[in-house]
C-alpha cells in the first residue's frame, strides 16, 4: 500500500502512453467448462453453444463459444497485462466486431495498440485497436475500446 492507505498501481498513467504502443498477452484456451459457466451466467443457453447435435445442423458444423464469452476473455487478458492496472477508472465505449467463430479448445491472445489518446481534466481518453487472435493467426473478433485512464499523480506543493 501506498501511503495514506492507497494502493499503489502496476497500470500506466495517461501521460504513459503514446500513440503506436503495442502490447500483447499470454494465450487462454477456451474450454467447453468456460462456455457452460458463461451461459449459465449470462442466461444464453443457445443450442449453437449448449447443444452438440443441434450445432451440427448449424452453420459452423459444431458447437462455438458465445462471442461475447471472447469479448469478456479479451477483457480478463488485457488486466492480466498489467497495464491498465489500478489506473483505469471507466470503459467509455466499445466498438466490436464478431469476424470468426471461436471454437471449443482454441487458444486465444489479444494485441492491443493504442490508436488515439485526449487529455482530460485528472487523465484521459485513451482508444485502443484491439483483436482477439487465435492460435492459427487469424483475427476472430476485433475493434475499439475507449477507456478513461487516470493522470499521473502530482506530488504535494513543497516537495
Amino acid at each position: 500500500m501506498a501511503e495514506g492507505g492507497q494502493r499503489q498501481s502496476r497500470g500506466r498513467y495517461f501521460e504513459d502512453f503514446q500513440v503506436g504502443d503495442r502490447v500483447v498477452s499470454g494465450g487462454r484456451t477456451i474450454t467447453e467448462t468456460d462456455v457452460v459457466l458463461f451461459a449459465g451466467i449470462s442466461g444464453d443457453y443457445n443450442p449453437l453453444h449448449t447443444d452438440a447435435e443441434y450445432a451440427r445442423t448449424m452453420m459452423f458444423g459444431e458447437r462455438v463459444a458465445h462471442g461475447l464469452l471472447g469479448l469478456a476473455v479479451a477483457s480478463g487478458l488485457a488486466m492480466q497485462l498489467g497495464f491498465l492496472e489500478g489506473t483505469v477508472e471507466a470503459i467509455t465505449g466499445l466498438e466490436w466486431k464478431f469476424r470468426a467463430p471461436i471454437k471449443f479448445g482454441d487458444t486465444i491472445h489479444i494485441e492491443a495498440e493504442v490508436a488515439q489518446r485526449r487529455a482530460a481534466n485528472s487523465g484521459g481518453f485513451i482508444v485502443f485497436n484491439m483483436a482477439v487472435v487465435n492460435q492459427f493467426g487469424k483475427t476472430v473478433q476485433k475493434g475499439q475500446w475507449t477507456v478513461f485512464v487516470r493522470g499521473r499523480p502530482q506530488p504535494p506543493y513543497g516537495t
